[in-house]
Protein backbone atom coordinates (compact mmCIF):
# COMPACT_ATOMS: atom_id res chain seq x y z
CA UNK A 1 0.00 0.00 0.00
CA UNK A 2 1.22 3.36 -0.74
CA UNK A 3 0.29 6.96 0.18
CA UNK A 4 1.23 10.63 -1.52
CA UNK A 5 0.25 13.84 -0.80
CA UNK A 6 -0.68 16.48 -3.89
CA UNK A 7 -1.76 19.97 -4.69
CA UNK A 8 -0.61 22.76 -6.41
CA UNK A 9 2.60 23.49 -6.59
CA UNK A 10 3.24 20.72 -3.67
CA UNK A 11 3.28 17.42 -3.09
CA UNK A 12 4.79 15.01 -0.36
CA UNK A 13 7.40 12.08 -0.69
CA UNK A 14 5.64 8.52 -1.48
CA UNK A 15 5.18 6.61 1.87
CA UNK A 16 5.15 3.01 1.48
CA UNK A 17 3.68 0.72 3.75
CA UNK A 18 5.85 -2.22 4.66
CA UNK A 19 3.83 -4.71 5.23
CA UNK A 20 0.59 -6.05 6.98
CA UNK A 21 -2.71 -3.43 6.85
CA UNK A 22 -3.80 -0.34 6.80
CA UNK A 23 -5.71 0.64 10.29
CA UNK A 24 -6.95 3.89 11.62
CA UNK A 25 -3.81 3.55 13.83
CA UNK A 26 -0.91 3.09 11.44
CA UNK A 27 -2.38 5.93 9.10
CA UNK A 28 -2.79 8.20 11.77
CA UNK A 29 0.49 7.59 13.45
CA UNK A 30 2.63 6.50 9.63
CA UNK A 31 0.60 9.73 7.82
CA UNK A 32 -0.99 11.97 9.28
CA UNK A 33 1.71 13.07 12.10
CA UNK A 34 4.96 12.54 10.30
CA UNK A 35 3.61 14.05 6.78
CA UNK A 36 0.06 15.80 6.33
CA UNK A 37 0.80 17.79 9.76
CA UNK A 38 3.68 18.92 8.51
CA UNK A 39 2.39 19.77 4.75
CA UNK A 40 -0.88 21.18 5.66
CA UNK A 41 1.39 23.79 7.82
CA UNK A 42 3.38 24.28 4.89
CA UNK A 43 0.59 24.62 2.64
CA UNK A 44 -1.69 27.04 3.37
CA UNK A 45 -3.66 28.06 6.68
CA UNK A 46 -6.90 27.14 4.50
CA UNK A 47 -5.14 23.42 3.92
CA UNK A 48 -8.32 20.76 3.24
CA UNK A 49 -7.64 17.17 3.85
CA UNK A 50 -9.16 15.22 0.83
CA UNK A 51 -9.46 11.55 1.18
CA UNK A 52 -10.98 8.29 -0.86
CA UNK A 53 -13.17 7.78 2.60
CA UNK A 54 -11.15 4.21 3.01
CA UNK A 55 -12.11 2.86 6.24
CA UNK A 56 -8.93 3.80 8.50
CA UNK A 57 -8.93 7.53 7.20
CA UNK A 58 -12.87 7.45 8.69
CA UNK A 59 -12.52 5.80 12.30
CA UNK A 60 -13.13 8.10 15.31
CA UNK A 61 -9.00 8.39 16.22
CA UNK A 62 -8.49 9.68 12.65
CA UNK A 63 -11.13 12.56 13.07
CA UNK A 64 -9.83 13.08 16.72
CA UNK A 65 -6.43 14.24 15.79
CA UNK A 66 -7.83 15.74 12.93
CA UNK A 67 -10.10 17.99 15.75
CA UNK A 68 -6.67 18.14 17.59
CA UNK A 69 -4.60 19.42 14.82
CA UNK A 70 -6.70 21.66 13.29
CA UNK A 71 -6.74 20.05 9.89
CA UNK A 72 -10.09 20.35 7.62
CA UNK A 73 -11.51 17.68 5.95
CA UNK A 74 -13.77 16.93 3.02
CA UNK A 75 -16.68 14.99 4.04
Amino acid sequence: MVWAGISLGYRTDLHIFKRGSVTAVRYRDEVLEPIVRLYAAAVDPTFLLMDDNARPHRADIVDDYLKSEGIARMT
